[in-house]
């Protein structure tokens, strides 16, 4: 599958979120920011876009209802931070931990993670379209209820993985590793799964296999 990627300039000036941390309408375009910590803050219905952002700290971060438009985000650290009811597209994360991270209630589009983790990482009420998880790690991520369409996990980790009330029609697990996943029979119908991974579903729904 084929995404959008994030449509960035070369030339980019340096800046700062320290910058913006008070405005009323938090707003950073066309720069770049390396190596900033900006843990423990707020800003609110922020805009980001066309940026790139490498080895920078947003640890409990709250940055609820912002917007990520062409962005590439390098090495950057996001665990606990909040992310609910944002909306990111032509996005890119490379080598970025998102542990814990909060994106309820969000919508992605043109989103690859990529070399990054999002262990018990928050999807639930999300839509997600045109969104690549590649060789990363979502164990025990909740995607509870989530709007799936055009979705590739390509050699991921998904043990413990939520699905409940999220249909997996169209969806291939097959590259993908996992030991349980937590998903209602329904909501499996039209899934794509290797031959092992189909004993483990049958496994699953308490079926016994004779030989």
């Amino acid at each position: 599958m084929k995404i959008e990627s994030p449509k960035i300039p070369a030339d980019l000036s340096s800046r700062n979120f320290h910058d913006i941390l008070h405005e009323d309408y938090p707003e950073l375009e066309l720069c770049e920011i390396q190596q900033a910590n900006f843990e423990n803050e707020a800003l609110h219905r922020g805009r980001l876009s066309q940026m790139t952002l490498k080895n920078c700290r947003f640890n409990h971060t709250d940055f609820e209802n912002i917007d990520l438009t062409d962005i590439y985000f390098e090495k950057c650290d996001f665990s606990n931070a909040n992310l609910s009811k944002s909306s990111i597209h032509r996005a890119r994360f490379v080598d970025c931990k998102l542990l814990g991270v909060n994106l309820t209630d969000s919508r992605l589009g043109n989103v690859r993670f990529e070399d990054s983790v999002l262990n018990l990482s928050m999807f639930g009420n999300s839509k997600l379209e045109k969104v690549i998880f590649h060789h990363s790690l979502l164990k025990n991520t909740d995607f509870y209820d989530c709007k799936l369409k055009n979705i590739e996990f390509q050699n991921c980790n998904i043990d413990g993985a939520n699905f409940e009330e999220t249909s997996l029609k169209g969806i291939d697990l097959s590259t993908s590793l996992f030991e349980e996943l937590n998903v209602s029979l329904p909501n499996l119908k039209g899934c794509k799964v290797s031959s092992n991974q189909a004993i483990q579903f049958v496994t699953l729904l308490g079926l016994v296999i004779k030989d």
